[in-house]
Protein backbone atom coordinates (compact mmCIF):
# COMPACT_ATOMS: atom_id res chain seq x y z
CA UNK A 1 0.00 0.00 0.00
CA UNK A 2 3.09 2.74 0.75
CA UNK A 3 4.07 1.50 -2.52
CA UNK A 4 0.89 2.96 -3.77
CA UNK A 5 0.51 6.56 -2.22
CA UNK A 6 3.89 7.06 -3.16
CA UNK A 7 3.29 6.66 -6.80
CA UNK A 8 0.17 8.95 -6.20
CA UNK A 9 2.51 11.60 -4.29
CA UNK A 10 5.08 11.42 -7.69
CA UNK A 11 2.76 11.92 -10.42
CA UNK A 12 -0.59 14.08 -8.59
CA UNK A 13 1.25 17.18 -8.70
CA UNK A 14 1.43 16.93 -12.52
CA UNK A 15 -1.93 15.88 -13.37
CA UNK A 16 -4.69 18.60 -14.33
CA UNK A 17 -8.38 19.42 -14.81
CA UNK A 18 -9.51 20.71 -17.72
CA UNK A 19 -12.65 23.03 -17.91
CA UNK A 20 -14.81 23.56 -20.81
CA UNK A 21 -16.59 26.80 -21.26
CA UNK A 22 -19.11 28.49 -23.70
CA UNK A 23 -20.44 31.22 -23.66
CA UNK A 24 -24.59 31.87 -23.39
CA UNK A 25 -24.59 32.79 -26.85
CA UNK A 26 -23.31 29.89 -28.34
CA UNK A 27 -25.54 27.73 -26.77
CA UNK A 28 -28.74 29.33 -27.23
CA UNK A 29 -27.57 29.13 -31.07
CA UNK A 30 -26.94 25.31 -30.61
CA UNK A 31 -30.07 24.59 -29.46
CA UNK A 32 -33.12 24.02 -31.27
CA UNK A 33 -35.97 26.74 -30.70
CA UNK A 34 -38.66 23.85 -29.37
CA UNK A 35 -36.29 22.37 -27.06
CA UNK A 36 -35.77 25.39 -24.98
CA UNK A 37 -38.19 25.84 -22.36
CA UNK A 38 -39.89 29.06 -22.28
CA UNK A 39 -40.45 31.83 -19.44
CA UNK A 40 -43.39 34.26 -19.27
CA UNK A 41 -44.20 36.32 -22.69
CA UNK A 42 -42.82 33.43 -24.33
CA UNK A 43 -39.11 34.12 -23.80
CA UNK A 44 -36.33 31.25 -24.37
CA UNK A 45 -35.02 30.54 -21.33
CA UNK A 46 -32.28 27.76 -20.81
CA UNK A 47 -32.79 27.31 -17.04
CA UNK A 48 -28.83 27.85 -16.22
CA UNK A 49 -29.11 28.65 -12.49
CA UNK A 50 -27.04 32.33 -12.72
CA UNK A 51 -24.48 31.00 -10.29
CA UNK A 52 -23.36 29.20 -12.77
CA UNK A 53 -22.62 32.15 -15.40
CA UNK A 54 -19.91 34.15 -15.11
CA UNK A 55 -19.36 38.11 -15.15
CA UNK A 56 -17.97 37.16 -18.77
CA UNK A 57 -21.44 35.04 -19.36
CA UNK A 58 -19.37 32.08 -19.94
CA UNK A 59 -20.78 28.34 -18.74
CA UNK A 60 -19.15 25.84 -17.71
CA UNK A 61 -20.40 22.89 -19.76
CA UNK A 62 -17.97 20.22 -18.87
CA UNK A 63 -14.46 18.99 -18.20
CA UNK A 64 -11.58 16.64 -18.75
CA UNK A 65 -8.30 15.46 -17.76
CA UNK A 66 -4.85 16.14 -18.96
CA UNK A 67 -0.67 16.13 -17.63
CA UNK A 68 2.29 18.69 -17.97
CA UNK A 69 4.80 16.95 -20.07
CA UNK A 70 6.82 20.06 -20.27
CA UNK A 71 7.62 22.75 -17.22
CA UNK A 72 7.18 25.18 -19.75
CA UNK A 73 3.01 24.50 -19.51
CA UNK A 74 3.09 21.47 -22.17
CA UNK A 75 -0.10 19.11 -21.15
CA UNK A 76 -1.12 16.09 -23.00
CA UNK A 77 -4.69 15.20 -23.20
CA UNK A 78 -7.57 13.36 -25.52
CA UNK A 79 -8.52 15.49 -28.59
CA UNK A 80 -12.69 14.77 -28.13
CA UNK A 81 -12.06 16.43 -24.48
CA UNK A 82 -10.86 20.06 -26.40
CA UNK A 83 -13.13 19.25 -29.37
CA UNK A 84 -15.39 22.13 -29.30
CA UNK A 85 -13.90 25.05 -31.74
CA UNK A 86 -16.12 27.40 -29.63
CA UNK A 87 -15.15 26.56 -26.71
CA UNK A 88 -12.73 28.10 -24.26
CA UNK A 89 -10.51 25.88 -21.98
CA UNK A 90 -9.29 26.45 -18.12
CA UNK A 91 -6.82 24.62 -17.08
CA UNK A 92 -6.63 24.18 -13.35
CA UNK A 93 -3.34 22.89 -11.20
CA UNK A 94 -3.49 20.37 -8.57
CA UNK A 95 -2.52 23.50 -6.38
CA UNK A 96 -5.71 25.60 -7.76
CA UNK A 97 -4.23 27.88 -10.20
CA UNK A 98 -6.21 28.54 -13.09
CA UNK A 99 -4.82 29.02 -17.16
CA UNK A 100 -6.47 29.77 -19.82
CA UNK A 101 -5.22 27.04 -22.06
CA UNK A 102 -4.35 27.16 -26.03
CA UNK A 103 -4.59 24.04 -28.65
CA UNK A 104 -0.78 23.57 -29.86
CA UNK A 105 -1.64 20.29 -31.47
CA UNK A 106 -4.15 17.37 -32.48
CA UNK A 107 -3.29 13.77 -33.69
CA UNK A 108 -5.96 13.37 -36.77
CA UNK A 109 -5.55 9.61 -36.49
CA UNK A 110 -5.38 9.02 -32.57
CA UNK A 111 -7.36 10.76 -29.73
CA UNK A 112 -4.64 12.58 -28.79
CA UNK A 113 -4.41 16.21 -28.61
CA UNK A 114 -1.44 18.73 -26.90
CA UNK A 115 -2.53 22.51 -25.25
CA UNK A 116 -0.58 24.82 -23.59
CA UNK A 117 -0.73 27.38 -21.10
CA UNK A 118 2.02 30.29 -20.09
CA UNK A 119 3.64 28.61 -17.18
CA UNK A 120 6.93 28.26 -16.11
CA UNK A 121 8.80 25.49 -13.43
CA UNK A 122 5.62 23.34 -13.54
CA UNK A 123 6.25 19.32 -12.19
CA UNK A 124 6.20 17.03 -15.29
CA UNK A 125 4.90 13.25 -15.40
CA UNK A 126 7.54 11.14 -16.02
CA UNK A 127 6.81 8.44 -19.51
CA UNK A 128 7.18 5.24 -19.59
CA UNK A 129 7.31 3.06 -22.62
CA UNK A 130 4.40 1.70 -23.69
CA UNK A 131 6.38 -1.16 -25.57
CA UNK A 132 7.17 -3.04 -22.56
CA UNK A 133 3.67 -3.51 -20.99
CA UNK A 134 2.90 -7.12 -19.46
CA UNK A 135 -0.60 -8.37 -19.08
CA UNK A 136 -1.65 -8.37 -15.06
CA UNK A 137 0.89 -5.56 -14.63
CA UNK A 138 -1.06 -3.22 -11.96
CA UNK A 139 -1.71 0.42 -12.88
CA UNK A 140 -3.89 3.37 -11.72
CA UNK A 141 -5.83 5.73 -13.21
CA UNK A 142 -5.85 9.43 -12.15
CA UNK A 143 -8.05 12.04 -13.47
CA UNK A 144 -10.95 14.54 -12.50
CA UNK A 145 -14.09 11.92 -12.50
CA UNK A 146 -17.51 12.77 -13.55
CA UNK A 147 -16.06 16.16 -14.06
CA UNK A 148 -16.84 16.87 -10.16
CA UNK A 149 -14.08 14.54 -8.60
CA UNK A 150 -10.44 16.13 -8.75
CA UNK A 151 -7.36 14.14 -8.22
CA UNK A 152 -9.66 10.69 -8.19
CA UNK A 153 -7.16 7.56 -7.75
CA UNK A 154 -8.57 4.33 -9.05
CA UNK A 155 -6.56 0.72 -9.23
CA UNK A 156 -6.56 -1.89 -11.67
CA UNK A 157 -4.56 -4.30 -13.64
CA UNK A 158 -3.77 -4.32 -17.51
CA UNK A 159 -6.35 -6.76 -18.35
CA UNK A 160 -5.53 -6.35 -22.11
CA UNK A 161 -2.91 -5.02 -25.02
CA UNK A 162 -3.42 -4.00 -28.92
CA UNK A 163 -7.27 -3.96 -28.32
CA UNK A 164 -9.33 -2.05 -30.94
CA UNK A 165 -12.70 -0.54 -30.92
CA UNK A 166 -14.93 1.50 -32.77
CA UNK A 167 -15.28 5.08 -31.18
CA UNK A 168 -16.43 8.17 -31.44
CA UNK A 169 -14.03 10.33 -30.06
CA UNK A 170 -15.42 13.22 -31.56
CA UNK A 171 -19.50 13.82 -31.68
CA UNK A 172 -19.21 16.32 -34.82
CA UNK A 173 -16.91 13.88 -36.59
CA UNK A 174 -17.68 9.68 -37.37
CA UNK A 175 -17.48 6.36 -35.48
CA UNK A 176 -13.83 5.83 -36.26
CA UNK A 177 -11.40 2.79 -35.34
CA UNK A 178 -8.57 3.43 -32.37
CA UNK A 179 -6.23 0.22 -32.61
CA UNK A 180 -3.25 -0.47 -30.15
CA UNK A 181 -5.21 0.32 -27.36
CA UNK A 182 -4.34 -0.50 -23.53
CA UNK A 183 -7.17 -2.81 -21.67
CA UNK A 184 -7.40 -2.08 -18.05
CA UNK A 185 -10.14 -2.68 -15.33
CA UNK A 186 -9.04 0.22 -13.24
CA UNK A 187 -12.15 2.63 -12.94
CA UNK A 188 -12.18 5.35 -15.91
CA UNK A 189 -15.07 7.39 -16.08
CA UNK A 190 -15.90 10.68 -17.85
CA UNK A 191 -13.90 12.82 -16.75
CA UNK A 192 -11.61 10.88 -16.42
CA UNK A 193 -10.25 11.20 -20.23
CA UNK A 194 -6.63 12.93 -20.78
CA UNK A 195 -5.46 11.70 -17.30
CA UNK A 196 -2.52 9.43 -17.11
CA UNK A 197 -3.00 5.18 -16.67
CA UNK A 198 0.23 5.16 -14.58
CA UNK A 199 2.84 2.06 -13.37
CA UNK A 200 3.80 1.55 -10.00
CA UNK A 201 7.15 3.11 -10.75
CA UNK A 202 5.30 5.95 -11.15
CA UNK A 203 5.68 6.20 -15.32
CA UNK A 204 2.74 7.24 -17.39
CA UNK A 205 2.13 4.41 -19.54
CA UNK A 206 -0.87 5.74 -21.40
CA UNK A 207 -3.95 8.27 -21.60
CA UNK A 208 -6.93 7.19 -20.69
CA UNK A 209 -9.30 7.35 -23.45
CA UNK A 210 -12.57 5.21 -23.54
CA UNK A 211 -14.67 3.02 -21.67
CA UNK A 212 -17.89 0.29 -22.53
CA UNK A 213 -21.03 2.07 -21.81
CA UNK A 214 -22.95 -0.91 -20.11
CA UNK A 215 -20.30 -2.71 -19.37
CA UNK A 216 -18.16 -2.84 -15.89
CA UNK A 217 -14.34 -2.95 -15.37
CA UNK A 218 -13.71 -1.71 -18.90
CA UNK A 219 -12.00 1.13 -19.78
CA UNK A 220 -8.93 1.83 -22.66
CA UNK A 221 -6.06 3.80 -22.80
CA UNK A 222 -3.72 5.58 -25.72
CA UNK A 223 -0.43 4.11 -25.46
CA UNK A 224 2.08 6.64 -24.20
CA UNK A 225 4.45 5.82 -27.17
CA UNK A 226 2.37 7.49 -29.38
CA UNK A 227 1.70 10.71 -27.77
CA UNK A 228 5.46 10.85 -27.39
CA UNK A 229 5.69 10.57 -30.93
CA UNK A 230 3.44 13.40 -31.28
CA UNK A 231 5.10 15.46 -29.24
CA UNK A 232 8.47 15.06 -30.37
CA UNK A 233 6.68 16.17 -34.02
CA UNK A 234 5.28 19.46 -31.86
CA UNK A 235 8.82 20.49 -30.64
CA UNK A 236 10.71 19.34 -34.39
CA UNK A 237 8.02 20.75 -36.75
CA UNK A 238 5.45 22.47 -34.45
CA UNK A 239 2.48 20.60 -35.63
CA UNK A 240 1.79 16.82 -35.66
CA UNK A 241 2.85 15.08 -38.95
CA UNK A 242 0.89 11.79 -39.68
CA UNK A 243 1.26 9.76 -42.73
CA UNK A 244 -1.56 9.14 -45.18
CA UNK A 245 -1.58 6.34 -47.72
CA UNK A 246 -5.02 7.63 -49.19
CA UNK A 247 -6.87 4.33 -49.37
CA UNK A 248 -10.19 3.48 -48.36
CA UNK A 249 -10.54 -0.37 -47.83
CA UNK A 250 -12.10 -3.60 -45.91
CA UNK A 251 -10.36 -6.33 -44.34
CA UNK A 252 -10.82 -9.68 -45.61
CA UNK A 253 -12.22 -12.51 -43.39
CA UNK A 254 -14.09 -15.67 -44.06
CA UNK A 255 -16.76 -14.38 -43.97
CA UNK A 256 -16.06 -11.55 -46.79
CA UNK A 257 -14.45 -14.04 -48.44
CA UNK A 258 -17.50 -15.75 -49.17
CA UNK A 259 -19.88 -13.50 -49.33
CA UNK A 260 -17.84 -11.49 -52.29
CA UNK A 261 -15.99 -14.76 -53.67
CA UNK A 262 -12.71 -14.09 -53.31
CA UNK A 263 -9.45 -15.76 -53.86
CA UNK A 264 -8.33 -15.20 -50.28
CA UNK A 265 -9.72 -15.06 -46.73
CA UNK A 266 -7.12 -12.94 -45.42
CA UNK A 267 -5.47 -8.96 -46.13
CA UNK A 268 -7.56 -6.07 -47.18
CA UNK A 269 -10.10 -5.36 -50.35
CA UNK A 270 -9.87 -2.28 -51.78
CA UNK A 271 -13.51 -0.34 -51.50
CA UNK A 272 -15.56 2.58 -50.50
CA UNK A 273 -18.01 3.36 -48.47
CA UNK A 274 -20.93 4.80 -49.72
CA UNK A 275 -21.87 5.92 -53.22
CA UNK A 276 -19.94 9.31 -53.29
CA UNK A 277 -16.57 7.61 -51.46
CA UNK A 278 -13.61 7.14 -54.01
CA UNK A 279 -11.76 3.95 -52.11
CA UNK A 280 -8.41 5.80 -53.65
CA UNK A 281 -8.45 9.13 -52.82
CA UNK A 282 -7.74 11.53 -55.63
CA UNK A 283 -4.04 13.28 -55.62
CA UNK A 284 -2.55 10.68 -52.64
CA UNK A 285 -0.02 8.86 -52.48
CA UNK A 286 -1.85 5.49 -53.40
CA UNK A 287 -3.18 7.58 -55.89
CA UNK A 288 0.10 8.50 -57.24
CA UNK A 289 1.40 4.66 -56.86
CA UNK A 290 -1.61 3.37 -59.55
CA UNK A 291 -4.05 1.44 -56.61
CA UNK A 292 -7.47 0.27 -58.17
CA UNK A 293 -10.32 -0.64 -56.90
CA UNK A 294 -11.06 -3.85 -55.97
CA UNK A 295 -7.11 -4.75 -55.82
CA UNK A 296 -6.79 -7.11 -52.77
CA UNK A 297 -3.55 -5.74 -50.36
CA UNK A 298 -1.80 -8.96 -49.22
CA UNK A 299 1.05 -8.00 -46.78
CA UNK A 300 2.71 -5.09 -46.01
CA UNK A 301 6.75 -4.40 -45.89
CA UNK A 302 6.57 -8.62 -46.40
CA UNK A 303 4.15 -9.11 -43.30
CA UNK A 304 0.92 -10.71 -44.45
CA UNK A 305 -1.91 -8.40 -43.56
CA UNK A 306 -4.47 -10.60 -40.81
CA UNK A 307 -7.34 -9.02 -38.57
CA UNK A 308 -5.30 -8.27 -36.06
CA UNK A 309 -2.42 -6.88 -37.47
CA UNK A 310 -4.39 -4.31 -40.80
CA UNK A 311 -2.83 -1.38 -42.94
CA UNK A 312 -3.69 1.00 -39.93
CA UNK A 313 -1.11 -1.21 -37.70
CA UNK A 314 1.38 -0.87 -40.29
CA UNK A 315 0.84 2.96 -40.97
CA UNK A 316 1.10 3.37 -36.91
CA UNK A 317 4.74 2.65 -36.84
CA UNK A 318 5.82 5.11 -40.25
CA UNK A 319 6.50 7.99 -40.59
CA UNK A 320 5.97 10.37 -43.30
CA UNK A 321 8.64 9.99 -46.06
CA UNK A 322 8.63 6.40 -45.29
CA UNK A 323 8.21 3.87 -48.22
CA UNK A 324 5.36 1.30 -47.83
CA UNK A 325 6.01 -1.75 -49.86
CA UNK A 326 2.83 -3.83 -50.64
CA UNK A 327 1.82 -7.00 -51.97
CA UNK A 328 -1.27 -6.79 -54.19
CA UNK A 329 -3.42 -9.17 -55.96
CA UNK A 330 -4.83 -7.98 -59.18
CA UNK A 331 -7.71 -10.29 -60.45
CA UNK A 332 -5.18 -13.55 -60.57
CA UNK A 333 -2.29 -11.11 -61.10
CA UNK A 334 0.46 -10.72 -58.10
CA UNK A 335 2.56 -7.39 -57.94
CA UNK A 336 4.41 -5.21 -55.80
CA UNK A 337 3.37 -1.79 -55.40
CA UNK A 338 5.20 0.50 -53.36
CA UNK A 339 3.55 3.77 -52.07
CA UNK A 340 5.80 6.99 -50.64
CA UNK A 341 3.61 8.20 -47.66
CA UNK A 342 2.82 11.99 -47.52
CA UNK A 343 1.77 14.27 -44.71
CA UNK A 344 -1.83 13.69 -43.53
CA UNK A 345 -3.48 17.75 -43.29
Amino acid sequence: MAKITEVIRKIMPAVVSIVISKSLEEIEKELPAELLPLMPFGTPNLGIPEEKIDARGMVQIGGGSGFTVDPNGIILTNKHVISESKAEYTVVTTNGKKYPAEIAARDPIDDIAIIKIKAAGLPVAKLGDSNNLELGEEVLAIGNALGLFKNTVSKGIISGLSRAIAAKPDPKEPIQELRGLIQTDAAINPGNSGGPLVNLKGEVIGINAAIVFGAQNLGFAIPINAAKRDFSDLKKYGRVRRPLLGLRYVTIDDILQEKMNLPVNYGAIVAGKGPHREAVIPRTPAAKAGFKLKDIILECNGEKLTQERTIQDFLEELAVGDVLKMKVLRGSKPMEIKVVLAERK
